[in-house]
């Protein structure tokens, strides 16, 4: 492992010290210590609950210290204003791209520093459209209508208005939160380019991520945090995804893939050349008990569009389903809930929880039916089985009845598989698991899909990280325009192979030979 990075105080762009930070009887932050170098790539990573985000709302003025020192440009400051942040230099690209939807792109670009005609309160629309794609074209090589609606976008565009929104004030400091979790893969190496060409200008990056290969790829310094303090600040040249991992969970993560040796059991789902107009033809597929299928293919592969066709969201045009040898048909969430299919969906907050709910609440709310007599919510046998499978997944909350949305990310994504548990599913449709949490929940969810399948449930997996899928599945189905364009045995699988068929490159070579 690499050797802890000395950086001369002088070159420090922004330095905290000694943050403590605490939230009623929870401390958050315990001495954690931060220093980014003017004109580099300084990533920040840790576990959901390491201190990350609150660490970065205090340097954007959100959150205010208990004790420590933030310094920006080598100058002392004992409370930071967002307003005064963003004076400073200092601009933030959320994961969460907090932008207002009935807003046009101008409108949101401009929001606050509205330029007007001189003289007059009339706004100067032709100086912000000028200005605006000044930008766009520089950096993005694009042009956005200034009229759009921001809800009209995609995510990589809605990235995009944040991104400029910042460029147009000139910042020394651009924070980037989780920025490639709704980005496709060619949007995220879009988004590596420009933070490259940024660094290169002289603006600072400070990238944070749970993505330890975008952080080996991208950074040039990278700081650990583990329970909510700074463990190692080291170069990235000469640092593994894997060293980082360690220093983030203080264990070996050599064994990341936990998956269990199941022998497989009759056939529990079977697909005859289903069909979704336009989305997808001739899918043909078996899944066996104790079995854990993997999906995958470039956005508009037809993936995704098929396991919402196997939970009722989508409707198909040709084919059969069969479920334990009946063919059956489910139009709706609640016909495929019937038939014990369960969806843990990607946006787990959107889709997958109420996260104004409790834990326990969100844990039986797909099985209210088992816990009610005569119409009547029987809460002790509720809480019990809450609470035995808040301890089998180790959900880590204060309380059964603390609200889902104070959990980390990890911690809501078990609460989404706890709930169809709950149900007693026995076809699991996970879609992108793993996404958007850190490490050591992946290996915790990973090794739950294993039990899973150990205990007969079939599991269909889709997700777009190959190395994840050939470490936890049986078998990898490559979608490719519509269509299954291959079938993969996991284990005699090397990560390449399905990577050429997924872009076609496969494709390219049969049509030259």
């Amino acid at each position: 492992m690499a050797a802890p990075v000395n950086v001369d105080q002088e070159d420090e762009i922004v330095r905290l010290s000694g943050i403590v930070k605490r939230f009623g009887g929870a401390q958050a932050l315990s001495g954690a210590s931060l220093a980014v170098k003017r004109g580099t790539v300084h990533g920040l990573v840790g576990q959901n609950g390491a201190g990350k985000s609150t660490l970065i709302k205090l340097l954007a003025g959100l959150h205010q210290a208990d004790e420590g020192q933030i310094e920006i440009d080598g100058i002392a400051y004992g409370a930071l204003t967002p307003p005064q942040v963003e004076h400073l230099g200092i601009h933030f690209i959320h994961q969460d791209r907090l932008l207002v939807p009935t807003f046009t792109v101008g409108e949101a670009l401009f929001l606050g520093r509205e330029p007007r005609i001189a003289g007059t309160p009339f706004l100067d629309r032709k100086l912000m459209r000028q200005k605006s794609a000044e930008i766009l074209d520089r950096y993005f090589g694009l042009r956005l209508p200034n009229s759009a609606l921001i809800g009209d976008l995609t995510a990589a565009e809605k990235q995009i208005v944040q991104i400029t929104r910042a460029l147009l004030d000139g910042p020394k400091v651009l924070v980037f939160d989780e920025p490639t979790a709704a980005l496709v893969r060619r949007e995220a190496e879009l988004l590596f380019g420009l933070i490259r060409r940024l660094r290169d200008e002289g603006i600072t990056i400070h990238y944070i991520s749970h993505y330890l290969s975008e952080i080996v790829d991208l950074c040039d310094t990278v700081t650990v945090l583990r329970n909510g303090r700074d463990v190692a600040t080291l170069p990235v040249v000469g640092t593994s995804a894997k060293d980082i991992g360690t220093l983030m969970v203080n264990r070996d993560i050599a064994e990341l893939y936990p998956k269990p040796q199941v022998s497989l059991g009759e056939p529990l789902l079977q697909l005859d050349r289903l069909a979704l107009a336009d989305r997808y033809a001739d899918v043909s597929l078996t899944l066996h008990k104790g079995e854990v299928l993997g999906l995958t293919g470039l956005l508009g592969s037809g993936a995704k569009e098929l396991v919402r066709t196997l939970f009722g969201l989508e409707s198909p045009t040709a084919g059969t389903v069969t479920i334990h040898g009946e063919t059956v048909l489910c139009p709706n969430p609640a016909a495929a809930t019937a038939k014990r299919l369960a969806l843990v969906p990607e946006d787990r907050r959107r889709d997958g929880v109420a996260l104004d709910l409790s834990v326990t609440e969100n844990i039986t709310l797909a099985s209210l039916d088992r816990f009610s007599r005569a119409g009547l919510l029987d809460r002790a046998v509720e809480k019990r089985q809450a609470s035995a499978l808040i301890e089998r997944l180790q959900i880590k909350t204060d309380s059964a009845d603390a609200l889902v949305r104070t959990l980390s990310g990890g911690n809501q994504q078990k609460v989404a598989i706890a709930k169809w548990l709950s149900r007693q599913s026995e076809i699991y449709l996970l879609d992108e698991p793993s996404v958007g949490v850190d490490i050591a929940a992946k290996v915790e969810i990973y090794t739950l899909i294993g039990e899973l399948a150990e205990r007969g449930a079939g599991v269909i997996v889709l997700s777009s990280d190959i190395e994840e899928l050939l470490g936890i599945t049986d078998r990898v189905l490559v979608f490719f325009r519509g269509k299954i364009s291959r079938d993969f045995i996991s284990a005699e699988t090397r990560p390449e192979q399905i990577l050429a068929e997924v872009t076609g490159a496969n494709e390219t070579l049969r049509h030259a030979g």
